[in-house]
């Protein structure tokens, strides 16, 4: 099973997918995908560090998702990614050859893929128009990704509030 689970900022989104993993009862491995640019974001993940099961095997990936997700997935096994949205910010640093390649690395092979796999993603899709264009292009990466995504997962849920909302499946 795929899902992708969206929310915004706080929406309780990790949280929900870490349920999720957890209630499956198989192997888990968590694929981290933030970099610690500053000392706010080392905290943030430092946080999610404690906070994750000690059991759990955890990859920290911010570019190369397809390939790590094809190394790792198996049956019976759940992969967690959190978050596509830190990656597509990572990809966007790096320049637009590597950013479509790699979007297109992930829906190539996410459909083929054995096991589950559990998707967090922020949507950044329901507030105002950035003012500043890479904000824009970010804003309108996320958008056709999701849609994409969403396109292709057996299952899409939002979270607001810690409610969450099925979309699909």
């Amino acid at each position: 099973m795929k899902e992708l689970i969206l929310g915004g900022a706080r929406s309780g989104k990790s949280a929900l997918a870490e349920q999720r993993a957890a209630a499956m009862g198989g192997t888990v491995t968590y694929i981290a995908t933030a970099v610690a640019g500053d000392a706010e974001m080392a905290a943030r993940i430092e946080h999610h560090r404690k906070c994750r099961p000690a059991h759990w095997h955890v990859i920290e990936e911010p570019l190369r998702l397809a390939g790590v997700l094809q190394q790792h997935a198996v049956q019976g096994g759940c992969l967690l990614v959190d978050c596509l949205t830190l990656w597509l910010s990572n990809l966007l640093a790096e320049g637009e050859p590597l950013l479509q390649q790699e979007q297109e690395a992930l829906l190539t092979c996410l459909p083929e893929l054995p096991g589950d796999i559990l998707l967090v993603s922020n949507e950044v899709g329901m507030g105002v128009v950035p003012l500043g264009e890479l904000s824009r292009q970010f804003v309108d990466e996320a958008g056709r990704l999701h849609q994409r995504l969403a396109a292709v997962c057996d299952r899409v849920t939002l979270v607001v509030a810690g409610l969450e909302q099925r979309l699909k499946g």
